[in-house]
């Protein structure tokens, strides 16, 4: 090959060399630019972060009484609702025991009513007895105005003074009895008294014992973590399963603390659940940030004045609600990863402000209210029993 022919395959290659880092440069900066612009367009007014995941109420089932498991009506996965009856223990040690509650507040009963027909026997013993002294000191008084003219012998003005002296006496006694027994039932009723008062909530006690051998659902949901098993002994406050209500739930995005400047509860948010990546994408709204770093609330929390200090940015967890109808739409479960975005273009409210509420069905329960009331009517209703009839 001659030397010409060399150097035009060389300029050849060259240019061709030449014209591929150009369109490389090029796509180079073209994808900058495009990256820049969809930076200055978008990027900027969004906080992004993939630490984030979905959360939800986790509401545990706990015994509340001793007892032993006998029965299990509910397993994991299934939906419960409100009150559903989802694991019973033995019932027999509370059974006796609220029959023995019931048999002392009758007997309470009856014997706080017998003090206060006691007390009106003795009222009308004293009004007796002051009635007799009243008459012994009428015909005391004749006594004295005859006697100096002799109408009246000594001898029975003598008595006279001697029955009043005892009369005196028998209405002091029979008003210390009276007010021995006020003292007990005064300013009260037999219902009011106290010691009924007493007998009847340790009645109501031994009643919630023994409704609660029967464990029910405290909130609606599905169950989860279902650990009680048949023939299980267990204590108070032991957990038996969990239930989560899958209708309420919201994402907990950890950003860092250099991206929260501009993040205000109110400011929209788009939220992508790995389950379903970017085909479905819910919409939130930010519902406050929460006031520390996960770090502080650990169990051993950093201590920084140890001299070990590293600089580690710090994760800030926000909280960020989901639409209902977009969780029934496309079901999702608390622990699930997302990516989340925010948009920060719009002002939101203050820092110090917060949009989460308590108003959905798992923050409250009737349950237990209708528990003490069926007791305060069983009470009720064994104290009538057992008021004297008048």
């Amino acid at each position: 090959m001659t030397t010409d022919a060399r150097s035009s395959d060389h300029n050849i290659l060259r240019v061709t060399r030449n014209k591929r880092l150009l369109l490389l440069a090029l796509a180079v900066t073209a994808a900058g630019l495009s990256y820049g612009a969809y930076w200055w367009e978008v990027g900027r007014l969004r906080v992004e972060t993939h630490n984030a995941f979905v959360a939800g109420n986790l509401v545990p089932v706990t015994a509340q009484v001793s007892g032993v498991i006998t029965d299990v009506r509910a397993e994991e996965t299934q939906y419960v609702n409100e009150g559903d009856l989802v694991i019973t223990l033995d019932a027999n040690e509370a059974a006796a025991a609220l029959g023995q509650a019931r048999g002392h507040l009758g007997e309470t009963v009856r014997r706080i009513a017998a003090l206060f027909i006691t007390k009106r026997q003795l009222a009308e013993r004293l009004e007796a007895r002051t009635a007799r002294l009243d008459v012994i000191r009428h015909d005391m008084t004749r006594y004295q105005y005859v006697a100096p003219h002799g109408a009246v012998a000594k001898q029975i003005v003598q008595n006279a003074q001697d029955q009043l002296r005892a009369l005196e006496a028998d209405v002091r006694e029979a008003q210390a009895e009276v007010d021995a027994l006020d003292a007990q039932v005064g300013r009260t009723t037999v219902m009011e008294h106290p010691a009924v008062e007493l007998a009847k909530h340790q009645f109501i006690e031994a009643h919630l014992r023994y409704a609660r051998q029967q464990i029910r659902a405290p909130v609606a949901g599905y169950v989860a973590k279902r650990k009680g098993q048949v023939g299980d002994r267990v204590a108070p406050g032991v957990t038996l399963m969990t239930i989560v209500p899958l209708e309420h739930l919201w994402v907990e995005a950890n950003l860092r603390e250099t991206e929260l400047e501009r993040v205000r509860p109110g400011q929209p948010a788009l939220v992508h659940v790995d389950l379903y990546g970017r085909r479905y994408t819910y919409h939130g709204t930010v519902e406050g940030v929460v006031p520390g770093a996960g770090s502080v609330f650990a169990t051993l929390p950093p201590d920084n004045a140890t001299g070990n200090f590293i600089h580690i940015v710090q994760r800030i967890p926000v909280r960020i609600s989901l639409l209902r109808e977009e969780l029934l739409e496309q079901p999702i479960r608390p622990g699930l990863s997302t990516v989340t975005q925010i948009d920060v273009r719009e002002s939101g409210q203050s820092i110090w402000s917060s949009l989460t509420n308590t108003s959905t069905e798992e923050y409250h329960t009737d349950l237990y209210a209708e528990e003490l009331q069926k007791a305060e009517i069983l009470a009720q209703e064994t104290m009538q029993k057992n008021v004297p009839i008048p």
